[in-house]
C-alpha cells in the first residue's frame, strides 16, 4: 500500500497541469522535485543533490509538505561524514547545510526550531569559525527557542565550560546553564554532577552563585539559585540576604517565606522567625503546619500558654484527626510539671493531665500513636496514687482544676482515680 502511494504520488508531480508549472529560466520544478524524490527514495544520494538544489534555490514551497529540507539535510550529513574524504571537501558540505538551514528558515519551514537549533550545532561541530562565533549560535538559536531540547544547552555549557578562563566568566555561564538544567530535572543527577565537576568544592559554588546575583542584583532567579547553594553549603547566614530580598520583592510567594524562616531559626534569629511565620499564617491560614511550627518556637522559648494556642490552632486548621498537635500539648504539660520544682500533690495532676493527653494522641492512631503511649508508660509513677487521692479525701470519678503557682495558664481538670 505504502509503494502505491508513493508510485501515485510520483505520477501526479510528473503529470501535473502545465499551469502549476513554475517556471524560472526553463526549469520544471515538478520534474525537478520528483527526481529528486525519487533518487532520494532509493539512496541514490549523489543524483538527488543537485535536483533537490534547484528545487530549494528556485520555490520549494510548493514541496514543502514532503519535507525536502529535511531530505536534503540526511543527504549532506550523510555525504559529508561518509563521502567526504578532505577537509576541503568537508568545508563544502559545511557550507552547504549551513545554506539549506538558511533557506530553510526563509522557506518558512514548521520545524524552525529544528532547523535554527542544528545550524548552531552544525558550526559547532562542522566549522573552523572561533568558539566565540559558535557560542553566539547557540546563544541566538536558544534565546528564540527558550524551551529548546537540553542537549542543545548541554552544547552550550559544555563550551563554555571547555574554554573558561578567570578573565572570560565562562564558568559562571556554565553553572547557570546547569543549575537550571537541574531544576528543570531534578531526577537527572547528570546536570548535578556537571555542578560539581565544574567548582572545587561548595564553597566556590557559593562564590560563583553570589557573583552571578552581585551582577544581576534584580533578578530574582539568581537570587534564589544563591540562596539554594548558600543552603547546600550550610551557610545559612549568608542565605538569609538572597531570601530577604525575594520576599521584598513577592511579599505574596509563600515558599520565599518558609525558607526565610527556615534560616532565621537555624542562626537563631527566633524574633525574625517568628515575625516570618505569623505573616506566613496570613498568607497561607488554612495551611496546619504553619501553626505548628511555630508552636515549637514558643515551646523552645518556654512560652508554654502561647505554644499551645498555636497547637489548637494547628488541630482546628487540619481536616483529619491530627496526633502530632496533641502529643506535643501533652509535652507541654509535662514540661511544666517537671519545671516546677518539686513533686506536690498538684504536680502530679499536671503529669495526670499530660499522660491523659498522651492517650488522647496514642488513640487517634498517627506517626506519634507508640511514643504516646510509651509515654503513658513512662508516667505511671509520676502521676497522683490511690493514697494521695485517700490523703487528700478526694474520692473517685471526683472533677480536680490544676491551679495554682505556675500552672495557672493550663485551665484544665484531670478526673480521679
Amino acid at each position: 500500500m505504502k509503494n502505491v502511494k508513493i508510485t501515485l504520488i510520483t505520477m501526479l508531480l510528473f503529470f501535473v497541469s502545465i499551469q502549476s508549472i513554475i517556471a524560472q529560466g526553463e526549469v520544471n520544478l515538478i520534474a525537478e522535485f520528483s527526481l529528486f524524490y525519487e533518487s532520494y527514495k532509493n539512496k541514490d544520494y549523489e543524483s538527488a543533490e543537485p535536483h533537490g538544489w534547484i528545487v530549494i534555490d528556485t520555490d520549494p514551497s510548493q514541496f514543502l509538505k514532503y519535507r525536502p529540507f529535511k531530505k536534503m539535510e540526511d543527504i549532506i550529513v550523510f555525504a559529508h561524514d561518509s563521502v567526504a574524504t578532505t577537509q576541503e571537501a568537508k568545508d563544502e558540505y559545511t557550507a552547504k547545510a549551513l545554506k539549506l538551514y538558511d533557506k530553510a528558515l526563509i522557506a518558512g519551514e514548521k520545524d524552525s526550531s529544528y532547523f535554527t537549533l542544528k545550524k548552531a550545532y552544525i558550526i559547532e561541530e562542522w566549522s573552523a569559525v572561533s568558539i566565540e562565533e559558535k557560542i553566539s549560535a547557540y546563544l541566538y538559536a536558544l534565546e528564540k527557542f527558550p524551551n529548546a531540547d537540553a542537549f542543545y544547552k548541554d552544547r552550550l555549557g559544555t563550551l563554555y565550560a571547555n574554554n573558561a578562563t578567570e578573565e572570560n566568566g565562562y564558568k559562571l555561564k556554565a553553572l547557570e546553564i546547569y543549575f537550571k538544567l537541574a531544576d528543570e530535572d531534578p531526577e537527572n543527577e547528570i546536570w548535578n554532577n556537571k555542578i560539581t565537576n565544574l567548582a572545587d568544592d561548595l564553597g566556590q559554588l557559593v562564590e560563583y552563585m553570589k557573583k552571578a546575583w552581585d551582577l544581576d542584583r534584580e533578578n530574582m532567579e539568581k537570587a534564589w539559585k544563591y540562596a539554594e547553594m548558600c543552603q547546600k553549603a550550610e551557610e545559612f547566614e549568608k542565605a538569609i540576604e538572597p531570601l530577604e530580598f525575594l520576599v521584598k520583592k513577592s511579599p505574596e510567594v509563600v515558599t520565599y517565606q518558609r525558607k526565610l524562616t527556615t534560616l532565621y531559626q537555624k542562626v537563631g534569629r527566633t524574633d525574625d522567625a517568628i515575625k516570618a511565620y505569623k505573616n506566613i499564617i496570613e498568607l497561607d491560614p488554612a495551611n496546619r503546619d504553619n501553626y505548628y511550627n511555630l508552636a515549637i518556637i514558643y515551646n523552645k522559648l518556654d512560652q508554654l500558654s502561647v505554644a499551645r494556642s498555636y497547637l489548637q490552632k494547628a488541630t482546628k486548621a487540619s481536616t483529619e484527626a491530627w496526633d502530632l498537635p496533641v502529643y506535643m500539648e501533652a509535652q507541654l504539660y509535662e514540661k511544666a510539671a517537671s519545671q516546677s520544682g518539686s513533686f506536690e500533690f498538684m504536680d502530679k495532676c499536671v503529669y495526670q493531665l499530660a499522660s491523659d493527653t498522651y492517650s488522647q494522641a496514642a488513640r487517634i492512631g498517627g506517626s506519634m500513636s507508640s511514643a504516646a503511649s510509651d509515654r503513658v508508660q513512662a508516667l505511671q509513677n509520676s502521676v497522683p496514687q490511690r493514697e494521695d487521692y485517700f490523703f487528700k479525701q478526694i474520692k473517685p470519678g471526683t472533677s480536680i482544676r490544676i491551679e495554682g503557682g505556675s500552672y495557672g495558664w493550663i485551665g484544665r481538670s484531670i478526673t480521679s482515680r
